[in-house]
């Protein structure tokens, strides 16, 4: 087997380098020389431009600069409003995270500030800007990450090995086939395994919050899933029904890595509740990826995520197989429409032979009016509000919550809706914050009006956070109008029961569901017409009146029908093969037939446990 680091090494100047490590796909060098890690006269550039991987040169660590010397000259290079908040040394990888509240004033002008402090301390700075809004999650994230730095660095070197020590120059020729362990004909339990001779890879492993007992998970007792080989998995986006059953993975012995972008690790660890040791453990396995950003991730698989459009930090999985034999996309859930929050999903790709794609509202019925539902929320928030009322809508925890904020504060400082608070409950709060500490994932729009403007919609005084229980039961008790935004947006327990069952009773409120309710929920029953809902407490069947204004608008994160259509259309290169997933059995049909006729596409809608051969 070819050994890249020793390889890599020959190409540049003898003696100059004294230890070399991989961090996941990345190859790290570090030199004694300052003389060389100064200037290495473009020798690792031209090793980049042979090797075609990523490669970073550092200052061994015993050049570094003590740690409180370095701090010193560092808040002596960095300009005081700047706002810096605390640094974090690395010392086993010569690095220092510095968190900032404007992380563009600590790295310069084309990066002059990053090149002083390395200069004068022998550390590599890495730049990480501090929320606006304070969470708790995102610390103990940060926290896990640096309390283990020597455990994060010998996993990194792990993957690195495995990914290259097979690590072979040359095209061959291979099989590729997918097994469908969820989320086939069905919304929910989301779960794919890829194989070649050489990988298996997992693409999301969810649950189906909808569902009891065994139908809640994947088929994990498909006779092809084995734990102990799976080689890496890759989450497309925090919800659980793709990310659900991650850190089950580790409970159960899976010692790799886990690929996503910064926003959905976050988000997926804040949606698990607590921080437990599994929670912990997938936290400090995770690699996270920017949009566009090429990394292997096997030795024949290179794994490229960009922007699905959906939620922070969703992506479309691009899975370049055996060196350009064949290229895979998986898109996760799509929205191919620019929203007040997100920019649309990505259609442009290097090459796409294989498309997998949603189809949750696939159907042939499923057109929706957007610019018409943002109007219908504009009555029905004013209508409610003129009678003194409170609108309660049940949203999934991030995503289309961040969406109605940004909307309903809009229409507020335009003066379109009367001035009310709008009540954020339990973690929308932290995702929230998730969001303030993510800009560059935010549309081009949302930006402008946070960087130039200085208006964060996230951060105005008509969001109030509640709680607690008994801040809950007081926005419902107190007179005068609001906006209640809580989960879970399927009504499957958490403080949007709480809300109804205080709320249903009185005449003057309204109901607003704007999410995806399952077959058989209690959302759908109440959106359909029932007119009770029964409850056991204490031991007793209580029965709840429902005579609030039950309203249904679509304001969704997913693609409607005719989005998911001109997605295909307009995806550069068309693929040669589309596989519908993520939709009931008709709507997954239905547009699998319509994608054939339209575009002569060969088209599939598998069942769950189908094995699909890719190629």
């Amino acid at each position: 087997m070819a050994d890249i680091l020793k390889e890599l090494i020959k190409t540049l100047p003898q003696g100059k380098i004294d230890d070399s490590a991989f961090e996941g796909a990345n190859l790290v060098l570090y030199t004694k020389d300052k003389d060389f890690f100064f200037d290495n006269q473009g020798t690792i550039r031209a090793a980049v431009k042979e090797f075609k991987k990523r490669i970073e040169l550092r200052p061994d660590p015993s050049l570094c600069l003590e740690k409180e010397k370095a701090e010193k000259i560092i808040r002596e290079l960095i300009p005081e409003e700047a706002g810096l908040k605390e640094f974090i040394f690395d010392p086993p990888r010569s690095q220092v995270i510095i968190h900032a509240d404007k992380p563009g004033l600590v790295i310069g002008r084309q990066g002059e500030l990053l090149k002083d402090i390395a200069a004068k301390t022998f550390w590599v700075a890495i730049i990480r800007r501090i929320p606006p809004i304070r969470s708790k999650l995102i610390e103990s994230i940060r926290s896990v990450l640096y309390e283990h730095a020597d455990d994060r660095k010998k996993f990194l070197d792990r993957t690195g090995h495995r990914i290259y020590d097979g690590w072979l120059r040359t095209k061959k020729h291979e099989w590729i086939r997918l097994s469908c362990l969820g989320a086939s004909r069905q919304v929910g339990r989301t779960c794919f395994l890829l194989q070649t001779p050489e990988s298996r890879i997992l693409i999301d492993c969810g649950i189906d919050p909808s569902e009891d007992g065994a139908e809640t998970y994947p088929y994990l007792d498909a006779p092809e899933f084995n734990i102990s080989e799976i080689d890496a998995v890759v989450v497309t986006h925090s919800h659980l029904d793709h990310s659900g059953l991650i850190p089950y993975l580790f409970k159960y012995g899976y010692q790799g890595p886990i690929y996503c972008t910064a926003p959905t690790r976050d988000i997926m660890a804040l949606l698990q509740l607590d921080m437990s040791e599994e929670v912990r453990q997938m936290v400090l396995h995770t690699i996270t990826l920017d949009y566009d950003e090429v990394t292997d991730i096997t030795p024949d698989v290179r794994l490229t995520l960009y922007n699905a459009g959906h939620m922070l930090g969703s992506s479309i999985a691009h899975l370049n197989i055996g060196n350009g034999l064949h290229n895979f996309a998986y898109t996760g859930d799509l929205k191919y429409a620019r929203t007040n929050v997100l920019e649309p999903a990505n259609t442009q790709f290097p090459r796409i032979e294989t498309l997998m794609m949603e189809s949750t509202y696939g159907g042939r019925e499923n057109n929706m009016a957007e610019q018409e539902a943002e109007e219908v929320m504009i009555q029905i928030i004013k209508e409610t509000f003129e009678r003194g009322g409170k609108v309660l809508m049940p949203v999934l925890g991030s995503g289309r919550a961040q969406e109605v904020m940004v909307i309903v504060e809009r229409l507020v400082r335009e003066g379109k809706v009367p001035n009310a608070p709008i009540y954020i409950d339990g973690m929308l709060w932290d995702i929230t914050a998730i969001h303030t500490a993510y800009p560059e994932y935010l549309s081009r729009n949302l930006r402008q009006q946070i960087f130039h403007n200085e208006s964060n919609p996230f951060m105005s005084d008509l969001i109030k956070r509640v709680g607690s229980n008994k801040e809950r039961q007081q926005v419902m008790l107190e007179e005068g109008s609001c906006l209640i935004l809580a989960t879970s947006g399927m009504l499957h327990g958490g403080p949007s029961v709480e809300y109804l069952k205080g709320l249903c009773e009185g005449s003057k409120h309204s109901l607003v569901f704007s999410c995806y309710q399952p077959p058989g929920s209690l959302g759908q029953r109440i959106r359909d017409g029932d007119k009770e809902m029964v409850f056991a407490e204490d031991g007793k069947q209580r029965v709840y009146k429902i005579n609030m204004t039950v309203n249904r608008i679509e304001i969704t994160n997913h693609s409607d029908r005719r989005q998911l259509m001109n997605y295909i259309k307009r995806c550069n290169p068309q693929p040669r093969k589309v596989i519908i997933v993520h939709g009931e059995s008709s709507r997954c049909l239905d547009l699998a037939s319509s994608i054939h006729k339209q575009f002569r596409i060969e088209t599939v809608a598998p069942k769950n446990l189908e094995v699909i051969r890719v190629r």
